[in-house]
């Protein structure tokens, strides 16, 4: 097992221009990290996705630090065309194959759009995304990528629902990337959900939150309610 760490934890020198994410590599590896995911290519302007995937994996390699995973945003329920999302996603896991990376997560759905919201239910939703997460892994496995749909967006975030989508999807090459924290989002005990969902594990992504309960006082700056009302704040693990 390797600890690795995402350039999504480095956003803050990405934005400022200190570090790119061709450089963040040299960087993991002398932090002791060993592997390294990275989330959104940011490639320079003037260079494609494919050609900067290809610069990130040489580099990766030349500081025997392995790509590990891939991640990338998806909406397979509120998008405008169901079928040039899937083609979306299928190219990105040729951005995947490309890094080197064994594993792509991909997000489902943050949930119905608009007014459909008030009335459509979880299970209305699943056989539209068992069928993209289907098609988009049949697709990744043919380049040896994997993939995964994560514990994301309110609407697809606790585990008796992944659960269904992935069981529902029903294929070796996909499963979740399970993070232990975001479960609070849909006010989850993440130990009970954790449990449910280990079997499907593809990947794991380590977080905590300081929560407070949504009937009280506002705790301020940082703090952000769950899908019930309640308060979270992102914890430092240490």
């Amino acid at each position: 097992m390797k600890t690795a760490v995402s350039s999504y934890s480095f956003n803050h020198l990405l934005r400022t221009g200190e570090e790119t994410q061709l450089s963040l590599i040299a960087l993991a590896s002398d932090l002791g990290f060993g592997a390294i995911e990275f989330t959104d290519l940011q490639p320079p302007k003037g260079q494609s996705a494919a050609e900067y995937a290809q610069l990130l994996r040489e580099e990766s390699e030349k500081q025997k630090l392995p790509i590990v995973n891939y991640t990338i945003g998806a909406e397979l329920l509120g998008c405008a065309d169901f079928e040039a999302e899937i083609a979306r996603l299928c190219a990105q896991a040729d951005i995947a194959a490309r890094l080197g990376a064994k594993g792509m997560r991909h997000d489902a759905t943050g949930g119905f759009p608009g007014k459909e919201k008030a009335w459509k239910s979880f299970d209305q939703a699943l056989p539209q995304l068992i069928e993209g997460c289907r098609r988009v892994t049949q697709y990744a496995q043919a380049k040896g990528v994997a993939t995964m749909v994560e514990n994301h967006g309110y609407f697809c975030q606790e585990s008796a629902r992944l659960e269904k989508l992935v069981t529902g999807v029903a294929e070796e090459n996909f499963g979740l990337l399970i993070d232990i924290g975001n479960f609070a989002c849909a006010d989850e005990p993440s130990h009970e959900a954790v449990g449910r969902l280990s079997p499907f594990a593809k990947y794991v992504h380590l977080k905590d939150f300081h929560i407070k309960r949504g009937s009280g006082a506002d705790p301020g700056f940082g703090f952000f309610r769950s899908r019930g009302g309640n308060f979270l704040r992102g914890a430092i693990l240490v």
